[in-house]
């Protein structure tokens, strides 16, 4: 599953910080049993190998999609990001769903 880390954190108000989204997934994850990647733009809260900084989130999860050959999950709400994965992710959820259920 890759979560687009400010989409999700702002389709809440007050908006989740990055820890909470952190904790809060990677609690989710633990329990559904999913491998998780959040990627943030600029740099991620804390240095881990689930989380992932970059300039251009979008760009990162788009490449970050393509490389992968195990099914995967996209989480956003952003509309041009999901245009641009394409048929790529086998589900995608939603930022605002995505942080209700967890």
């Amino acid at each position: 599953m890759i979560v687009d880390a400010e989409n999700v954190r702002r389709s809440q108000w007050p908006n989740v910080p990055p820890e909470g989204l952190v904790r809060r997934a990677r609690e989710w994850a633990a329990r559904e049993g999913h491998e998780l990647l959040i990627v943030f733009d600029g740099p991620p809260p804390q240095d881990a190998q689930d989380l992932v900084g970059s300039p251009n989130a979008d760009d990162a999860i788009v490449e970050l999609g393509a490389g992968l050959e195990q099914t995967w999950w996209l989480v956003t709400s952003d509309r041009g990001l999901r245009g641009r994965v394409g048929d790529g992710p086998a589900r995608v959820v939603g930022g605002g769903s995505f942080i209700r259920t967890i």
